[in-house]
């Protein structure tokens, strides 16, 4: 039996789902179910309960599928080992990102990444925050990176940057002549937030209840995108990460005011599942993504 076997049934298992694992694997399908029938006749035994609408392992499918995250996890260093002792930092690795950090932080980390490392493909994939978690701990995805990231059990954090948070408007806007506000000042703003699963947004409502304020935005996106141009005509207000609306200022589409007295900030974090095998070039890099770019500031790093 081939490593290949161990491995579709270890993420067959992780994703529950026989497309995820055959996309993960490169294969179709069918060529899943037929790799878990033949493990079935070789073994001699059922493992996986076909009785149930749900997915579920029998006993003797938990027992294979412990020893297939065994098999693959040593596989993995063993071939991970003897790149790193031939200097080999090559494949793919698959990242998945919000809108915000994919667009206006990742860029220069991976210009620099891949000016050093040209055979390494990077692919990247913008999800919502909750999507990012799941394709990470599903494994389809090698890493994540998310704002405010949250511990979860079969979850590894590392922190990124920190961004600082300010209050954007329209040129045309009163507020706009001015350079630094209090979160009192925006207390009969039209407001254009986020949606209410977005962790930016449950920061930013925070914000508010701690200085007494009920803000109802006008209206609601899923990415910093669609909020920046909808404030760029005057539709309301709204409060974003710095490093997103570098350009626009410059530009003079948008107008960016600091908070005044203590700067409220947004936490970046990188993911990936804990207990997996990195690769060398998932190794290098992390490694770039925690070196401080040229001209960055130090709260950026």
């Amino acid at each position: 039996m081939q490593v290949e076997s161990f491995r579709v049934f270890r993420d067959l298992v992780d994703s529950q789902s026989f497309s995820k694992a055959a996309q993960l694997n490169s294969i179709t399908q069918s060529a899943v179910s037929q790799q878990i029938r033949a493990m079935e006749e070789r073994f001699r035994v059922p493992l996986i309960e076909r009785s149930n609408k749900r997915f579920a392992l029998t006993r003797e499918g938990q027992a294979l599928y412990d020893t297939s995250k065994q098999v693959t996890f040593h596989f993995d260093s063993l071939q991970h080992q003897l790149e790193e002792m031939r200097n080999v930092v090559s494949g793919t690795i698959r990242v998945s990102t919000v809108y915000s950090v994919g667009l206006h932080e990742l860029p220069p980390y991976l210009k620099s990444f891949l000016r050093e490392f040209p055979n390494v493909l990077v692919h990247i994939e913008y999800r919502r925050s909750n999507q990012v978690y799941d394709e990470v701990i599903e494994g389809t995805s090698d890493m994540g990176l998310v704002a405010f990231p949250v511990q979860k059990k079969t979850i590894k954090v590392e922190p990124f940057r920190k961004d600082r948070l300010v209050v954007i408007t329209s040129p045309q806007h009163a507020l706009s002549k001015r350079s630094e506000v209090v979160v009192a000042d925006l207390a009969k703003e039209k407001f254009v937030g986020f949606e209410p699963d977005i962790p930016t947004r449950k920061a930013v409502d925070k914000i508010f209840r701690d200085s007494g304020l009920d803000m109802k935005p006008v209206m609601e996106f899923d990415n910093i995108e669609t909020v920046k141009r909808a404030v760029e005509i005057d539709a309301g207000i709204s409060v974003v990460p710095r490093a997103t609306v570098e350009q626009e200022v410059k530009n003079g589409t948008l107008a960016a005011l600091e908070f005044k007295g203590q700067p409220y900030h947004r936490p970046l974090g990188i993911i990936y599942k804990s207990g997996r095998v990195l690769s060398p070039a998932m190794k290098r890099f992390l490694k770039t993504l925690h070196e401080p770019l040229d001209g960055a500031t130090e709260e950026s790093k």
